[in-house]
């Protein structure tokens, strides 16, 4: 199971080309399990018609969901490089609302707007 962050435990900044440090260490002391990764990723972004802002505005959601702050950031991200505009993956986020709840909604909400003020 994915260790989930909290303020306690903030996820490590973007190392430079917006890759998360901790998912860089992680490839590359396990080189294969990264190109696999990597490799369900792009089959899964091309087996069918949503275009990278709107599957970047769904695992937005699925982070949410789960739980998961570092990943939220990371997607994020994404929407944003992607062309997603803030208000458009704030919406995304309260979209959780009748679904997971408010605290986990406010809580991905927040991280959010962290995410926003440093950009992409």
């Amino acid at each position: 199971m994915a260790k989930k962050t909290t303020s306690k435990n903030p996820p490590k900044k973007p190392a430079k080309g917006g890759v998360p440090a901790t998912f860089k260490e992680f490839v590359t002391k396990y080189p294969a399990l990264g190109r696999a990764h990597e490799g369900v990723a792009k089959a899964i972004d091309e087996a069918g018609p949503l275009d990278a802002k709107t599957l970047a505005l769904i695992k937005v959601g699925i982070c949410i969901g789960a739980g998961l702050e570092s990943a939220l950031r990371s997607h994020v991200r994404r929407a944003l490089q992607h062309g997603a505009k803030p208000a458009e993956i704030e919406q995304a986020i309260l979209l959780g609302m009748n679904t997971v709840g408010f605290p986990r909604t406010v809580a991905a909400w927040s991280w959010a707007q962290e995410q926003f003020k440093r950009g992409v």
